[in-house]
C-alpha cells in the first residue's frame, strides 16, 4: 500500500529523517510513536506532499485517496451534517449531476454508481460518526460557524473519517475529543475498512486500535507486528540483546587491543599481531540502541499538612448567571489523599466544575467549606497561549524566585527537564511537550495541596505520559484528573466522579464498566434510528433514496430555473446601463432615454422578486433535504 525508501528530509540543516525505509501493506492499521520532536507530523506532511524530501521516494497506487486531518477547522454556514457530507467528494458530484442530467444512459451511469458506494446510507453513516464524536441530531443542523475551534475541529475529523481515505493520516486526533469520544474513535478505527496511520499519545488507543508500530528514531523507520505493548516489550528484548552483544564485542576489542599492544614488537608474535590488528580495523562497532531519558515531572509535596476533608461541597449550584446554573445540588466530599478521575462528555460541566474548585468561581448558593491554607495547583491546555511568547522558562522561574541565585534557579530549570539551552529558548520557540512541562512547573511551584489537571498529556509523548503517572503517583496531595487517556487515568487515580445531567455525583463502577455502558447506549441509539428500515432489503432502501431524489428533483429544477431568469435579467440591465451611459443621450433624445431608464426599472423589480422567489425556493429545498 504504502512504500518509503531512502527517505532523507532536513529543516533548518537538522537531518530530521535519514534515508528511511519501510512498507505498510494495505489494510494495516500503524500507529506512529516517537520522542516528541524526531519528526512524526513531518513525515506524515511528507507523505501527503506538502513538504517535500531531499532524497528518497514515496509511493502509493495508483488512483489511492489519502487523508489527512486539515489543520483548518471548517467554519462556514453550512449544517454540521451537510459539511461532513460533502467531504465525499464522489457522491455529492454524482447527487448534482443526477439533478441535471438529461441522458438516459448517463442517467443509469449515475444511479448505478450511487448504488455501488452505498449513497442512500451516507446521511445515516455522517450522522453516526457525527453522535460519536458528540454531536446530537439537534447540534448537527446547526452551522459550522456557531462552534468555538476545538469543537469544529472534531467536525474536520467527522468528515476525514466519512470520506474514508484509502490511506487515512492522523495526527493525536483525540487531543479534540473527551474520554467518550476517544472511546468511540477507538472502536471506529478498530473496524477501519482501509489503511491507518496514526501518531498518538494515547496508550489504549494504541493498544486496541491498531495492529503495527512503526517506530522513528535517529531519523529511521523500524516496523513492528502487534499492539503498542507488543512493541515496547519486543523493543526493550532487542535493546537488552543489542547491549549484550556491544559487551561482547567491547570485551573482544580489548582482548585483541591487548595482545596487539604486547607482541606488536615481538618478532615471533609480529605476523599474529598485524593480523589482530587488521581485523580490529574491520571490527564496526554495535551501536547502543538505547533509549534517551525522558525528563521526569516533579509536583513539590505541600509544605503545610493540612486535615480532612480538604473540602466539603452541601447543595452548591455553579455557573456564570445566578439565574443559570451549569451545575446544581452537588454534594461531594474531597481528602487530602484522593485522586478523583472527572467523567462526563464534554459540554455536561467539566471545566466549570474545575473553575469552581480552584477559585475561579464563586458558588451562586449552598455551602462551600474548605481550609482557607489550601493551596491549589491548576493545569489546563489554553493555559499555553497565556505564557509570554519573548520570555523564556528562566524567565518564567525569575518571576517566583526572585530571591534566589542564579545558579539556584537554573539547578530548578535542569531538574525539570531545562537544560541551559531550553532554559534561555523563548516559550514561543519551545514545543508543545515543552510548554507543558513549564506550565505543569508553573502549576506546582509552591507545592499545592490540590492538583487539578485537564487534558494534561494533550502534546506528550507515550513516554513523557509514563513519566507524568509517576510523578503524580509520587505526589502527597489530592488530585482531580480530566483526561480521554484511560490509561494515565486508570493508572493514578482511585475514585470516579460522574459530570451528567446538570450535576456532579460518585460513580460507583470502573472504566471498563463505564466504556461498556456508552457502548451499550450507542448501540442501541443506532438500533433506534434503523428501526425506521427494519425489514427492507437494500433493493427497497436503494427505491426509496431514488423517489426521494425524484420528490426533489422538481424543486431543483425550478431553483434553476430562477437562476436562469436572474442570468438572463442581470444581462439585460448591464446592456441598458451600456446604453443609458452613452454620451449625449438625454440632450439629444430625453424621450428614448426615459424610455430605457423606466424598462431598466421594471426589469430591476423582476430581479428583485426572482431573487426573492429564488430564496424562498432554495431554503425550502434545504428543508426537504433535512426531512
Amino acid at each position: 500500500m504504502l512504500h518509503i525508501n531512502d527517505l532523507t528530509y532536513r529543516i533548518e540543516g537538522r537531518l530530521l529523517i535519514d534515508k528511511a525505509t519501510t512498507a505498510i501493506p494495505a489494510g494495516h492499521k500503524v500507529g506512529l510513536v516517537g520522542r516528541n520532536g524526531v519528526g512524526k507530523s513531518t513525515l506524515l506532511h511528507l507523505l501527503t506532499g506538502k513538504l517535500h524530501g531531499e532524497d528518497g521516494s514515496i509511493r502509493m497506487p495508483r488512483n489511492a485517496r489519502m487523508g489527512l486531518l486539515a489543520q483548518e477547522a471548517p467554519d462556514g454556514e453550512e449544517t454540521l451534517l451537510e459539511t461532513v457530507l460533502v467531504a465525499d467528494v464522489e457522491r455529492h458530484s454524482l447527487l448534482e449531476e443526477a439533478e441535471t442530467a438529461t441522458a438516459p444512459n448517463r442517467i443509469s451511469e449515475i444511479h448505478l454508481r450511487l448504488s455501488d458506494i452505498d449513497a442512500h446510507s451516507a446521511p445515516a453513516r455522517a450522522a453516526g460518526i457525527l453522535a460519536g464524536l458528540g454531536f446530537n441530531a439537534e447540534a448537527q443542523q446547526r452551522p459550522c460557524s456557531s462552534y468555538s475551534g476545538g469543537w469544529r475541529m472534531r467536525v474536520a475529523l467527522a468528515a476525514m473519517l466519512f470520506s474514508a481515505p484509502d490511506l487515512l493520516l492522523l495526527d493525536e486526533p483525540s487531543n479534540y475529543l473527551d474520554l467518550e469520544g476517544t472511546i468511540w474513535l477507538e472502536n471506529f478505527l478498530r473496524t477501519y475498512p482501509h489503511t491507518l496511520l496514526i501518531v498518538s499519545h494515547d496508550r489504549d488507543l494504541l493498544n486496541n486500535a491498531v495492529n503495527a508500530i512503526l517506530l522513528l528514531a535517529d531519523g529511521k523507520l523500524t516496523l513492528y507486528g502487534g499492539n503498542y505493548d507488543t512493541f515496547e516489550k519486543t523493543r526493550r528484548e532487542q535493546q537488552r540483546l543489542q547491549l549484550k552483544l556491544k559487551k561482547k564485542q567491547d570485551d573482544k576489542r580489548r582482548h585483541m587491543e591487548s595482545f596487539v599492544d604486547r607482541f606488536k614488537a615481538k618478532a615471533s608474535k609480529a605476523k599474529q599481531a598485524q593480523s589482530r590488528l587488521k581485523a580490529l580495523q574491520k571490527l564496526k562497532p554495535i551501536a547502543a540502541e538505547v533509549d534517551g531519558d525522558v525528563a521526569p515531572f516533579l509536583f513539590p509535596t505541600p509544605e503545610k499538612t493540612l486535615g480532612n476533608p480538604l473540602m466539603r461541597i452541601e447543595d452548591i449550584s455553579i455557573g456564570y448567571a445566578p439565574t443559570q446554573p451549569v451545575l446544581r445540588n452537588v454534594n461531594l466530599r474531597l481528602d487530602i489523599d484522593d485522586r478523583i478521575g472527572l467523567l462526563g462528555a464534554n459540554g455536561n460541566g467539566k471545566s466549570t466544575f474545575a473553575k469552581f474548585l480552584c477559585g475561579k468561581l464563586k458558588p451562586l448558593d449552598g455551602y462551600f467549606r474548605h481550609n482557607k491554607k489550601m493551596q491549589v495547583g491548576f493545569f489546563a491546555q489554553h493555559q499555553m497561549d497565556e505564557l509570554k511568547d519573548e520570555e523564556t522558562p528562566y524567565d518564567h522561574i525569575l518571576e517566583l524566585m526572585e530571591n534566589k541565585t542564579e545558579s539556584q534557579r537554573r539547578a530548578k530549570l535542569g531538574s525539570l527537564g531545562f537544560g541551559i539551552e531550553k532554559a534561555n529558548t523563548k516559550a514561543k520557540n519551545l514545543s508543545g511537550g515543552e510548554k507543558a512541562r513549564l506550565l505543569f512547573a508553573l502549576a506546582s511551584f509552591y507545592g499545592p495541596h490540590l492538583l487539578i489537571l485537564d487534558e494534561p498529556t494533550n502534546h506528550l509523548d507515550v513516554d513523557s505520559c509514563q513519566m507524568l503517572i509517576q510523578a503524580l503517583n509520587e505526589y502527597e496531595g489530592a488530585v482531580i484528573l480530566i483526561s480521554h487517556d484511560r490509561h494515565l487515568v486508570e493508572a493514578c487515580v482511585d475514585r470516579l466522579w460522574m459530570v451528567k445531567d446538570q450535576t456532579v455525583e460518585p460513580y460507583d463502577g470502573d472504566l471498563d464498566s463505564y466504556r461498556a455502558e456508552l457502548l451499550v447506549a450507542r448501540s442501541n441509539k443506532v438500533k433506534k434510528e434503523k428501526s425506521a428500515n427494519a425489514g427492507r432489503s437494500k433493493k427497497e432502501q436503494r427505491q426509496l433514496a431514488a423517489k426521494r431524489r425524484a420528490e426533489l428533483a422538481p424543486m431543483r429544477k425550478k431553483i434553476k430555473g430562477f437562476e436562469k431568469q436572474m442570468e438572463t435579467l442581470s444581462g439585460k440591465i448591464e446592456v441598458l446601463d451600456v446604453k443609458l451611459g452613452e454620451a449625449g443621450l438625454y440632450d439629444n433624445d430625453p424621450d428614448k432615454a426615459n424610455e430605457l431608464a423606466v424598462e431598466r426599472g421594471r426589469f430591476t423589480a423582476e430581479l428583485v422578486k426572482a431573487e426573492e422567489t429564488w430564496i424562498s425556493a432554495s431554503e425550502a429545498y434545504e428543508k426537504a433535504k433535512i426531512v
